[in-house]
């Protein structure tokens, strides 16, 4: 499959080229990690997962929190801060689109990641923002969004909301509504690397017609959701050009003196222009400002990817917006004497501050039975009535004594975690991370609370409930191993 798709390209690209393209091919693809900045100094933690894990890393030019990993004796996939979200194994390539958008330090954007499922790009959209404003990661396929919503729990997501509807929808709902729009869209995923989360496949001429016909459709409703000024974001995993400068030169065609497509070249470090002809056919001259990765550009998969800036309006018929109150669902805000009584409860035990997390009133405590969760409050401000399959962070379960932290908000907010810590041996940190309970006489904390166990390297290990046998383990399932 691969040498047959490989044939198409010949022609785009200098015979020279070619050739690299051919021999890189025949190497393995690099795996690369992006560290999660609001768990991890990516400063501290590459020197010590390096040194730790017998891996020999080099950075990604183009992603500040992204490192290729070049040998790695340990697989990063099983280490304990994989399992507790401390990094994210993604692609060099899938870095770059977020990368592309523009934020200034403590803005506090709405940003719609219209086709978001992993997961990966929302994260990385959250670390940019510093987990502030809002990001609406939607989705259209329903099978998709429990992965996304793993993981966002995973990664200790507070900004973020999940939503199940077509993307083509968005632009009609909510019109110049968006500070930023990533369209990370379907594709065939024609890449040149097949691998297991992106296998390639025969395409036929007709699939890639319709593929490339809705992405056109994403991509408008992309541009009539973004506000005059915004950004958004066109990318793809595939190098067919039917897909990536075909579905630029037809809204440029259509919407030209609204849209300005910007070069991105200078922002890659590297020369990677969008093709300005095929065969016969000419593209718009603007989408040479396009970043095309053949794989042997910069030794990753094959990919695309545009920055569009919307200068003037784009209007199209509006649509109702569906309307499902979280209230209707149980959903209440936390009263302020409960998050003020439960906030010292919780200084007293960790010396975590969440008064201040909600001092500010971008962030908001709301509780449904004994979940309570810390959201944005921008959701609330502006969609409160959009049905949302996830929101925020659940931080909290209620229990007859108190709050009592989760595991994703204890792994979230662990660098502020001052006190309540069990301290684990070499032989102990094994049997922990095979779910085991522990046998251990713990004094310094009383029956029924929950502790934070760690290791000598600081590292968050999870949660265990003090008995009068030890430390029964509270470990989520999914990371036990």
């Amino acid at each position: 499959m691969q040498l047959a798709a490989l044939e198409k390209y010949r022609l785009l690209i200098s015979a020279e080229e070619f050739l690299a393209l051919q021999a890189e091919l025949e190497k393995p693809l690099v795996g690369a990690l992006r560290v999660n900045p609001q768990k991890a100094n990516p400063d501290e933690m590459i020197p010590a997962w390096a040194d730790r894990y017998g891996w020999s890393l080099r950075a990604v030019p183009y992603c500040p929190t992204g490192w290729w990993l070049d040998k790695t004796e340990l697989p990063p996939s099983q280490t304990p801060e994989h399992r507790m979200g401390f990094y994210y194994l993604q692609d060099a390539a899938s870095m770059l689109p977020v990368e592309l958008f523009d934020f200034e330090p403590g803005e506090t954007p709405l940003v719609l990641d219209m086709a978001a499922s992993p997961g990966g790009k929302t994260t990385h959209l959250l670390d940019r923002m510093a987990d502030q404003g809002l990001v609406m990661a939607n989705d259209s396929s329903a099978s998709r969004i429990q992965a996304l919503r793993v993981v966002l729990a995973n990664w200790g997501a507070v900004s973020g909301a999940v939503t199940n509807f077509p993307g083509e929808k968005f632009g009609a709902w909510f019109p110049e509504t968006f500070d930023r729009v990533l369209l990370d869209a379907p594709c065939s995923m024609e890449n040149l690397r097949s691998t297991e989360s992106h296998p390639m496949r025969p395409i036929t001429n007709r699939e890639r017609l319709a593929l490339a016909d809705r992405q056109v459709r994403l991509l408008v409703s992309a541009l009539q959701a973004v506000r005059v000024g915004g950004q958004v974001v066109y990318s793809t995993c595939t190098l067919a050009p039917e897909e990536d400068e075909g579905v630029l030169d037809a809204v440029l065609t259509r919407y030209g003196r609204a849209v300005q497509l910007d070069d991105m070249n200078e922002r890659l470090r590297a020369s990677a222009p969008g093709l300005r002809q095929v065969g016969e056919l000419a593209y718009h001259p603007d989408v040479v400002r396009a970043a095309r990765l053949f794989p042997h550009r910069l030794g990753t998969s094959g990919f695309f990817a545009a920055r569009l800036t919307k200068t003037d309006s784009i209007l199209g018929e509006q649509e109702q917006i569906p309307a499902r109150s979280l209230t209707r669902a149980g959903w209440q805000p936390v009263p302020d004497v409960v998050v003020r009584e439960q906030a010292e409860s919780l200084l007293q035990k960790y010396g975590l501050d969440i008064a201040g997390k909600v001092s500010g009133g971008n962030l908001v405590f709301w509780q449904n039975g004994d979940s309570v969760i810390l959201a944005p409050a921008m959701y609330f401000n502006r969609f409160g009535e959009f049905p949302v399959q996830m929101l925020g962070l659940l931080f909290a379960e209620q229990t007859p004594s108190g709050w009592e932290i989760t595991h994703q908000a204890a792994a979230r907010y662990w660098r502020e975690i001052q006190s309540g810590k069990i301290l684990l041996d070499f032989d102990q940190v094994n049997a922990w991370q095979r779910g085991e309970n522990l046998s251990l006489r713990i004094s310094i904390l009383p029956a029924g609370q929950v502790a934070m166990l760690t290791d000598s390297w600081g590292r968050y290990l999870g949660r265990g409930r003090i008995t009068s046998r030890g430390v029964k383990n509270l470990l989520p399932r999914r990371v036990i191993y």
